[in-house]
């Protein structure tokens, strides 16, 4: 697989949420920390079409994989 050349802050555009380097860290402090045992496209704070765009990335492990895994680690460690 080759390394994204997404980032995170256009990973957050995708997912209709404010991109901007304050509102992405504002957004994993006031959803996180996600509990172990939740997977992150299942976090209640997601929209129906927010949780579905996760589960597909991932799912066909698409580049923007491992941003998702770089968000899901982020919003553990808050």
């Amino acid at each position: 697989m080759e390394s994204s050349s997404h980032t995170l802050s256009q990973l957050f555009a995708q997912l209709g949420l404010p991109d901007d380097h304050a509102s992405i860290e504002r957004f994993i402090t006031v959803h996180g920390p996600l509990p172990g045992g939740v997977d992150l496209a299942e976090a209640p704070f997601w929209s129906p079409a927010q949780a579905a765009l996760l589960c597909s990335e991932r799912a066909k492990d698409a580049d923007w994989v491992e941003l998702i895994d770089t968000l899901d680690t982020l919003m553990r460690r808050h």
